[in-house]
């Protein structure tokens, strides 16, 4: 019913920046909290941004300062702006969001994109 596209990753060099996208379609009434996750090989997954519909934001504290997480509620797309980027900043980055679905009421659903591999390495 909801697609959660992401784009942008790819191969960076150590203090580069990297723009992910990350596009829902779908059956969508209202998008609520929209977010930002990572995965390193070996690790947990780990909440790195997030942002309301509202546009209040919250970062994890080891990208406070380098990531900036926007949204652009008229296209239903959330961004992650990358700076300085660090070879732990490798992993695989998912967006997930809270969604209100047509003709469900004010229930919140959350969907998962597939992720995008991003990668810090000279």
């Amino acid at each position: 019913q909801v697609q959660l596209v992401e784009s942008g990753g790819g191969l960076v060099q150590p203090g580069g920046p990297l723009r992910l996208s990350c596009a829902a379609s779908g059956s969508i009434f209202r998008l609520n909290a929209m977010g930002w996750y990572r995965q390193a090989p070996g690790k947990q997954r780990e909440l790195v941004a997030t942002i309301t519909s509202g546009g209040s934001t919250n970062y994890v504290d080891s990208v406070k300062g380098r990531f900036t997480i926007s949204r652009d509620n008229a296209k239903n797309t959330v961004y992650l702006q990358m700076n300085s980027l660090k070879a732990e900043d490798t992993a695989v980055y998912y967006c997930n969001a809270g969604v209100i679905l047509r003709g469900r009421g004010l229930n919140e659903d959350i969907y998962w994109g597939q992720g995008t591999q991003v990668t810090v390495a000279s």
